[in-house]
């Protein structure tokens, strides 16, 4: 499938390979989000998941200071309740869309992530960042709220104690804290990052893609099941991928000593 996306304003997609490199491209701004910038980035989401060229997708910041450093605050500093509220809506849809995406998506934190950057990293699959950046949800300060999921997939990912301390102080922190919580999977000098990123996306993509999108399946659904439905929604994805050609050119492949060859043009 071919995608165009020359009509895109503050979002650049390029390709290296099967990797997708999807950078929020307003620097002036520090990448923020605007309701604009939070459209293409659904955008680009939808129609680089049905592209089967694609593998995975890296998402990252344009520049040197910033991954994305926040909403847009000339916009929520008009916003009232009705479209608090859907401004809110607008930024988690698009969010989800990204989470539930059935191929690996990895953050490259170049710099700031801060309140709805940091929501965004929070919806990838992993995240990766430079030893420079710089991560928190600061809404308190402003006399907010997160409103783009970051006061429900932190704690998930963290633990309720780190992530109210997070929010209630509003504090920023760097890398290597970010690392010690869990809240990044690596730090890397930051001419190496993107790099790396791409790099460790590779071996993603090397892997049977309906084993990732199952993968990826059975941990979002499972996180929210009793154990006991989790090993039950795990038993029926393995059933359901034992049916596949996949399974059995990566079961031949094993087999034969060689590298298995997946349907991925």
């Amino acid at each position: 499938m071919s995608t165009d996306f020359a009509s895109l304003q503050n979002v650049l997609v390029a390709r290296d390979g099967h990797l997708a490199i999807v950078t929020v491209n307003r620097p002036s701004k520090l990448n923020a989000l605007d309701n604009q910038t939070i459209s293409e980035l659904h955008t680009v989401v939808v129609q680089l998941e049905a592209d089967d060229t694609v593998g995975a997708i890296v998402l990252t910041g344009a520049g040197e200071k910033a991954f994305v450093a926040g909403a847009d605050i000339s916009v929520l500093a008009k916003q009232g309740v009705l479209d608090g509220r859907d401004n809110a809506r607008h930024g988690q849809v698009m969010m989800s869309r990204l989470e539930n995406c059935v191929k690996p998506v990895l953050a490259a934190i170049n710099g700031f992530a801060l309140g709805g950057g940091l929501e965004l990293a929070l919806a990838c699959d992993v995240r990766f960042a430079a030893s420079t950046a710089k991560l928190g949800l600061p809404e308190v300060s402003l006399g907010i709220v997160p409103g783009y999921g970051g006061t429900q997939r932190l704690p998930r990912l963290i633990g309720t104690g780190p992530a109210l301390q997070l929010l209630l102080t509003g504090d920023h922190i760097g890398a290597d804290e970010a690392l010690r919580l869990g809240l990044v999977n690596g730090v890397f000098a930051p001419e190496e990052l993107l790099p790396k990123v791409k790099e460790i996306a590779r071996r993603m993509v090397s892997r049977g893609p309906t084993a990732l999108a199952l993968a990826k399946q059975a941990v979002r659904r499972g996180a929210h099941l009793s154990l006991e439905d989790g090993l039950q929604l795990e038993a029926d994805l393995f059933g359901m991928i034992s049916s596949t050609a996949e399974m059995k050119e990566g079961m031949a492949a094993f087999l034969e000593k060689r590298k298995p060859s997946w349907l991925r043009s």
